[in-house]
């Protein structure tokens, strides 16, 4: 997948927080829920999370991940931070971080609260999330582009799930486990509203 920024490392060592454990075990869940699915050999969706409150540093998967049901230490970058202007992440890792990190530093910007941000794609969650009452982006835009961006930015606000349209889902959450599970709620609500 081709990133529409310039990576500037800072270190070439993957980043060390212990709570890089329990963002893979959402990878994994993620993985088996199908919220991460295959598409040309690599997995799509990009997890992160905040390790220090008050900072817009994050820790986010990795681009071009082939599976994320098994990740090794070298599967997450660590950014510290993103000159929008210039297109140019600043990070730490021995791999390109995700093709979206450009989002989820905006998002962790404009949110303190937020420390999670867990992005996925799901068919069901695109097809009903406007009679869900689910905020939807006004148009659809190319993944790791400035105008996604902006789309996303747009509809931010307070919410804490949104949907790119004709792309896939956003939840924000004060820590992993609400982030994920929200993204598992919404989920299984989508699965329920299209049977009835």
């Amino acid at each position: 997948m081709r990133v529409s920024f310039k990576t500037s490392f800072t270190d070439q060592r993957p980043p060390v927080d212990p709570a890089i454990e329990d963002l893979k075990r959402w990878c994994v869940r993620f993985h088996n829920l199908g919220l991460t699915p295959v598409y040309e050999g690599s997995s799509l969706g990009n997890l992160s999370f905040r390790p220090e409150k008050n900072e817009n540093a994050f820790i986010i998967t990795a681009s071009q991940l082939k599976l994320k049901n098994n990740l090794s230490e070298d599967a997450f970058v660590k950014v510290h931070s993103c000159d929008s202007d210039r297109a140019i992440v600043h990070a730490s890792g021995t791999r390109e971080p995700s093709s979206e990190s450009m989002f989820h530093f905006e998002i962790y910007r404009k949110r303190n609260g937020i420390n999670a941000i867990f992005h996925g794609h799901c068919g069901a969650i695109l097809e009903r999330a406007e009679d869900m009452h689910i905020p939807v982006t006004h148009r659809e835009e190319p993944f790791g582009s400035a105008a996604l961006v902006q789309r996303v930015l747009e509809i931010l606000d307070d919410n804490l799930f949104i949907v790119m349209r004709n792309h896939g889902f956003i939840a924000l959450g004060t820590d992993m486990e609400s982030a994920g599970e929200l993204a598992v709620r919404m989920y299984e609500e989508c699965l329920n509203n299209k049977r009835r």
